[in-house]
């Protein structure tokens, strides 16, 4: 049975490792706020108070941070991972993050025996919640399968996509499609809307054809309830979007959908809204109709 560290128990951290916990494995976590700690702690999992430590007491150990710099500090910084490591180890991180900062802390990790996956996760709070996650990994097929028993612990559909960074880039290419179809459904809502139509039987009509997706099955209730309430923040979305659209520049690759959609979700950010759920890019959208969409 493998030693499990996490790291980083957000929204999506939290409830990951609590699964893992479910699963029988032994975890260690570390969090830089204690509350998260104290809670798992209580579930059965042990404290730790840096990266290194977690690093030291572990077979495998996992991170979910917020952006590429707080992975590179907690992976290679001060009393970081990479201070604690050992020969056999393999780093997990879930974070989204750039491929090019996954693939740097890839290189320098195994310079000391650390086998490394970039394993960003899609589905948000309810798949992390209920353990049914899509898991894009990258990195090798040996280390995957190693650690395969704990990533079936938190999700559902696990992909080797490549090598190192590849993982990240599946994950670009998933928030490029969620993003448009979050601004989609808030244009088609208001659309219906404005037109004197009911929303709601319009979103009954076309989910039964082509336009047919997860997010008219999942978010429009939500939304019709007035709950804007986050299962995905809005300012995540907007921070995934800039590596995006950051990595579309580095390849010299157009993309002009998702220009948009980045700006709309910046909008969100500066307005105040990033704190709640991407499905309120809608919010954006009233604004520039001038109409709110009626709960």
């Amino acid at each position: 049975m493998l030693t499990v560290g996490y790291i980083g128990l957000g929204l999506m951290g939290k409830s990951m490792a609590r699964n893992i916990l479910k699963a029988g494995f032994p975890l260690i976590v570390h969090n830089r706020s204690r509350q998260a700690v104290d809670e798992l702690v209580s579930e059965g999992a042990t404290a730790a108070y840096s990266p290194r430590e977690v690093a030291e007491k572990v077979d495998v150990v996992f991170t979910n941070l917020p952006d590429s710099p707080d992975v590179l500090k907690v992976a290679l910084g001060v009393d970081g991972i990479i201070e604690g490591a050992h020969r056999g180890l393999i780093f997990v991180d879930n974070s989204t993050i750039k491929p090019d900062a996954a693939r740097q802390i890839s290189r320098q990790l195994e310079e000391v025996g650390v086998q490394c996956l970039d394993a960003p996760v899609s589905g948000g709070d309810i798949g992390a919640r209920n353990g049914t996650l899509t898991i894009m990994v990258g990195g090798s097929k040996e280390a995957l399968e190693k650690v395969m028993p704990v990533f079936q612990a938190v999700g559902k559909t696990i992909t080797h996509i490549g090598e190192s960074g590849a993982g990240q880039v599946a994950k670009g290419a998933n928030q490029i499609m969620v993003a448009a179809q979050m601004v989609a459904m808030g244009e088609l809502l208001i659309f219906a809307q404005k037109c004197g139509t009911d929303p709601r039987k319009v979103v009954e009509a076309i989910r039964a054809g082509a336009a047919q997706c997860w997010t008219l099955d999942v978010k429009p209730p939500r939304l019709f309830e007035g709950n804007r309430n986050p299962g995905f923040k809005a300012r995540m979305q907007s921070k995934d979007l800039g590596i995006v659209m950051d990595t579309a520049r580095t390849y010299g690759i157009p993309l002009p959908g998702t220009a948009i959609a980045s700006q709309l979700f910046q909008a969100m950010v500066d307005s105040g809204l990033g704190e709640l759920d991407n499905s309120s890019v809608i919010s954006i959208i009233e604004m520039l109709a001038g109409e709110e969409l009626k709960i």
